[in-house]
């Protein structure tokens, strides 16, 4: 990366003030800034490191107005913590490999591989699969008999996706992940042992959804297990067969969700949330991190904490009787 001022204004809509030639070769938090270094200002909470900063660049939000002189060339845009993300997209675009390769793979006969797709080392790709163009299957991917995958995907490295699964246009599964393993599902006999449950669905995954590291999407025993456009999963976290995620959902690292739960649109689940099978979980839901969810959520737009997890506000009340009885 190398931009000058001006260069980052063009690409950001922004203007600038100071140099329009100063150069910025790398990122730096606005508290590390040294020459060179480009950094961003959005939290008033680091405004003394605005006027202390040593970086050749600084975004700042149009309305900013310094107290004191502020040695880095400023490129103001509307939302500088937006402009950075925006930033960061451009410049992994450029990056990207849209180009066809083959490395030490093995594709199996029947399978349809699109224009433009980059498949690395010791990839394995089934009978009648399907990858559309401009899509990524990094090194020591596994993609299952049957399984059809969209366009402009990127398949980080150790993905394994079982046969039969389906995944949309745009989607990034990232290193480690698994998608369709069996969930768990298990008979008890008379006797005290477990019968286990052949599973025979699949798991459906839409368009623009990225998927974190070495997290597992179970398939369904029966029909499928969905993940809707535009989900957004962290790292460690595990879906159970049956479940549906609504569009444009997020959950933090370690969430669980148990089997045949419906979580619905929008929703915001911290990290280590614990959802129970078999419920629902209205639009809009916020849960924080370490809570449990055992019952549905009728209400859309609640935020709940706790565990079990009930109203955010009641859970704050209680919870400062009960710290103020500790502390006696």
């Amino acid at each position: 990366m190398e931009f000058t001022a001006k260069e980052l204004a063009d690409i950001l809509g922004g203007t600038v003030e100071g140099n329009p030639e100063a150069v910025a070769k790398n990122f730096a938090k606005i508290e590390h800034g040294k020459p060179g270094n480009l950094c961003f200002y959005a939290n008033p909470k680091y405004e003394q490191y605005v006027y202390s900063s040593k970086a050749s660049v600084l975004l700042v939000n149009k309305d900013f107005t310094p107290r004191q002189e502020v040695a880095p060339t400023m490129v103001r845009v509307n939302d500088a913590y937006a402009a950075l993300a925006d930033l960061l997209k451009y410049i992994a675009d450029q990056g990207k490999k849209y180009r066809a390769h083959r490395g030490l793979c093995l594709i199996a006969p029947g399978a349809r591989i699109g224009r433009r797709v980059w498949i690395g080392d010791f990839v394995k790709i089934g009978r009648k699969v399907s990858i559309g163009e401009c899509t990524r299957i990094c090194d020591n991917v596994t993609i299952g008999a049957g399984t059809k995958i969209g366009r402009n995907c990127i398949i980080y490295p150790g993905v394994h996706i079982f046969p039969g699964m389906v995944v949309g246009d745009r989607v990034i599964l990232h290193a480690g992940c698994i998608i369709g393993d069996d969930g768990f599902g298990n008979a008890r006999r008379e006797d005290g042992s477990w019968e286990k449950i052949e599973h025979v669905g699949n798991v459906i995954i839409g368009n623009d959804v990225e998927i974190g590291s070495n997290t597992t999407i179970d398939k369904a025993p029966m029909e499928s297990t969905i993940i809707e456009d535009g989900v957004r999963i962290d790292n460690l976290c595990q879906i159970a067969h049956n479940v549906v995620v609504g569009k444009n959902t997020a959950m933090a690292a370690q969430t669980g969700i148990a089997g045949s739960a419906h979580i619905g649109k929008n929703v915001i689940l911290g990290g280590q949330v614990g959802i129970s099978g078999h419920i629902s979980i209205a639009d809009g839901t916020m849960v924080g991190a370490k809570s449990a969810i055992i019952g549905n959520v009728r209400k859309e737009g609640e935020q709940l904490y706790g565990n079990p997890a009930f109203d955010k506000t009641k859970y704050l009340r209680a919870y400062a009787k009960f710290k103020a009885g500790a502390d006696e």
